[in-house]
């Protein structure tokens, strides 16, 4: 069938392989460094204690036939290495077929750790790689040219990613229709990068140019993807110039980096693409059927997305084929960090030497200028400006974290980026204070050398120490 390829496409494809293999590798990379602290057998949210409660049907995973840290780590550490193959363009020296089940490893194992990762999985670009990377596994090798259908649906994902995001701002905070919003996000953004310092402290009418501008690129160019050639192409284009932009005022894991990986399938470069023999009945009818299921299961995020209670980051289905994505629908005012402190006296006082426990990139030292760690994405540190918000987003893990850094727990303490306390004198207690953070004004940077200024709120955890040494004491 003629009209099944798109020889047009071919570099397009290429790169955007590529580039989802490297998405692909980061993210087992996030996971192999980081999940023995996490939900480890000694995790904050051990695996094996979840999938005791939760059905296979609910949330398909290998780790549901079998947990151990070994295994994960074998699984986190496989991904790494497929992906890097992939990267490397092993899927064009092997048979079709073979190219397909390549691709099918790493959505398998990274839907095996996102369907048992709990809160700390619960992100909105972890559905987005899964969805992204299942169609993937459809889009074949050198041996065929890129699917219509399927580059059709790789829009169709972009485009719900961008509009719903847009709509979901123009439903929610009202500060989004005023332009206002970033007058404030900049700062209280879950994890700011090294310029996000500098954005906030841009004139006030830009940040209503960059307002109205987001709005422009969410709610009216992602139309135009559907249109003819150069428009489509100049569309993804502007929203890869857009993703760049949110790349360099924050640190937001690999959501713009998967967004920009989308966009990069939609350019059409006019060129003389190998011959290729016609692509084989049996790899058209499995395009087509998967497409038709897919678009089938499509009205769900439709439905949410028209819907005036349209929700953000929702997966439909515990195979993460079809999802909805947004972020930001509000946008908060104030910024609000937990400041963890631990003492080695034996009755804590608040004369104690109390001493702060430095995160890698979450707000600490006001002294401390923020670092780049996007695509690499910090679970902790993102987890405890839910924290900051309300008690309750914390409630299932912080007061393991809090027994963890009693014990010194060495998977715990490499979260961090520096423990207080040598590795054979643990803490006796532990507290955590309640803080408001803002940036500091251009003069108070020349004075201080600080880039925020903190001042305390309230307790949010009383000084605590392990039952056992309660005991003994």
């Amino acid at each position: 069938m003629d009209w099944f390829v798109a020889p047009d496409y071919w570099t397009s494809r290429l790169v955007f392989q590529r580039a989802l293999a490297g998405v692909y590798l980061v993210a087992f990379l996030t996971a192999a460094l980081q999940f023995r602290a996490l939900m480890g057998e000694r995790g904050m949210l051990p695996v094996p204690r979840f999938v005791a409660q939760v059905r296979f049907r609910a949330a398909p995973s290998l780790f549901q036939l079998h947990y151990s840290d070994r295994f994960f780590a074998g699984c986190a550490w496989s991904g790494c290495a497929v992906s890097a193959a992939l990267l490397a363009g092993v899927d064009s020296l092997v048979p079709l077929w073979a190219a397909m089940l390549l691709w099918l490893v790493p959505w398998a194992l990274y839907l095996s750790i996102v369907n048992v990762g709990q809160t700390w999985y619960s992100f909105g670009w972890e559905s987005l790689l899964l969805e992204v990377g299942f169609l993937a596994v459809l889009l074949g090798n050198d041996e065929v040219a890129p699917p219509v259908v399927v580059l059709f649906l790789l829009r169709w994902i972009l485009f719900r990613v961008e509009f719903g995001a847009g709509l979901i701002k123009m439903r929610g905070d009202a500060c989004w229709r005023k332009l206002t919003c970033l007058d404030h996000h900049h700062e209280t953004q879950p994890m700011p990068g090294p310029l996000s310092w500098f954005f906030h402290h841009l004139p006030k009418p830009l940040h209503r140019v960059e307002v109205a501008a987001n709005h422009f690129t969410q709610l009216v160019v992602p139309l135009l993807l559907f249109t003819p050639q150069p428009v489509a192409t100049a569309a993804a284009a502007l929203m890869i110039v857009t993703q760049l932009w949110l790349v360099l005022s924050g640190n937001f894991s690999w959501l713009n980096w998967i967004t920009i990986v989308l966009a990069l399938s939609a350019p059409a470069f006019p060129s003389d693409p190998p011959s290729v023999p016609d692509a084989p009945l049996w790899y058209e009818v499995v395009v087509l059927a998967v497409a038709a299921l897919l678009l089938f299961l499509s009205y769900r995020p439709v439905a949410n997305m028209i819907s005036r209670r349209q929700v953000m980051n929702r997966s439909f289905d515990p195979l993460h084929l079809v999802n909805t994505y947004g972020a930001f629908g509000s946008v908060s005012r104030i910024r609000y960090e937990v400041v963890v402190e631990g003492t080695a006296d034996d009755v804590p006082r608040e004369e104690s030497d109390w001493r702060e426990y430095e995160f890698k990139g979450k707000p600490g030292d006001p002294r401390r200028w923020p670092r780049q760690f996007a695509p690499y994405h910090l679970r902790l540190d993102w987890l405890m400006w839910f924290a900051a918000l309300s008690p309750a987003y914390a409630g299932p893990w912080f007061g393991a974290l809090v027994e963890r850094l009693l014990e010194n727990d060495r998977d715990t303490l490499r979260l961090l980026r520096r423990s207080p306390f040598p590795p054979d004198a643990p803490p006796r207690h532990i507290r955590a204070r309640l803080f408001r953070y803002r940036y500091t004004t251009w003069r108070e940077l020349r004075e201080t050398g600080a880039c925020w200024e903190r001042t305390y709120v309230r307790e949010y955890l009383p000084p605590t120490r392990l039952a056992g040494m309660a005991q003994k004491s």
